[in-house]
């Protein structure tokens, strides 16, 4: 049997609060999920696939998630200006938390 963290520890000092901290925010899974699809996607087609998201909110979720160490940006020196997104190994490890290709819950009928 596995044991339970002491109940005076904070969440935020535990390795699920760390990954909770990396995820939390409206856009950030489903970013991470383009990324995931399509691998590369540029800002415009992100902006295009999230849907209902405004430049300055993905802008800022994208320099959290780069800052944080989950993407990767690849910016090209030609004009127009060229910026390429991609998930990083550390992004990769977090894919089967969301991924609902993972759960066999899928398998469980919703009326049971």
């Amino acid at each position: 049997m596995t044991e339970c963290i002491p109940s005076y520890t904070p969440l935020e000092d535990t390795g699920f609060g760390y990954t909770l901290s990396l995820i939390n925010g409206k856009y950030k899974m489903i970013i991470m999920y383009w990324l995931y699809e399509k691998n590369v996607m540029r800002f415009n087609e992100m902006q295009r696939c999230i849907g209902n998201i405004s430049f300055r909110t993905l802008s800022n979720t994208l320099k959290e998630l780069e800052r944080d160490g989950l993407i990767t940006r690849k910016e090209y020196p030609q004009i127009p200006p060229k910026v390429e997104y991609r998930l990083s190994e550390k992004g990769q490890s977090l894919i089967p938390l969301f991924d609902p290709r993972q759960y066999r819950g899928q398998q469980i009928p919703l009326n049971s």
